[in-house]
């Protein structure tokens, strides 16, 4: 991963490469309006530039999760990430789950809705992609792991056990 000081120091970088949700977007390295400043987060750049308000800030320090995005299948708090150190690498955002094609719910979304494990949902979508990188990693977790994996996502209007359900439900799904 690229630091601050070797982006500041690579002064001919004009332009970085992301892809988000499968679509590839070279964005302009500036302070202009068009432009990504490199003091960007991720988080902003995704939600201000990109238009991709599924992404929620809630804490803006790290310590909450909602912002959490998945990069090369990874999570990641992208309200802690610049944008600029993104560069080369793939974001998965709420919005590339499921099928674009028939509208149909990501097994794990389909799961929260069937298990009610959200009310506001301002937190669900780092929720969400916190599970299925689980998931991904972990077909059959224990909810135990569940717990875990979830540890750093915190909501503050539901029980988190209808989550727990909801991650539980949507492993044995997919076996």
């Amino acid at each position: 991963m690229k630091t601050l000081a070797d982006i500041v120091n690579t002064v001919e970088v004009s332009t970085i490469t992301l892809t988000v949700n499968g679509r590839q977007y070279e964005l302009e390295i500036g302070g202009h309006p068009d432009e990504v400043d490199p003091a960007h987060t991720l988080a902003h750049t995704l939600r201000e530039t990109l238009g991709l308000t599924g992404t929620k800030v809630g804490c803006d320090g790290g310590a909450c999760g909602a912002c959490t995005v998945l990069m090369d299948g990874k999570p990641i708090l992208s309200c802690m990430m610049l944008t600029v150190e993104a560069d080369g690498k793939s974001i998965t955002t709420i919005e590339g789950l499921g099928d674009p094609l028939n509208g149909k719910l990501d097994p794990i979304q389909q799961a929260f809705v069937d298990n009610t494990a959200f009310q506001c949902g301002f937190c669900t979508p780092g929720i969400i992609l916190t599970a299925k990188a689980l998931l991904d990693e972990n077909p059959s977790p224990t909810e135990s792991e569940v717990k875990e994996a979830l540890a750093g996502n915190h909501c503050r209007c539901i029980s988190h056990y209808h989550v727990v359900e909801a991650v539980m439900a949507a492993a044995r799904n997919r076996r």
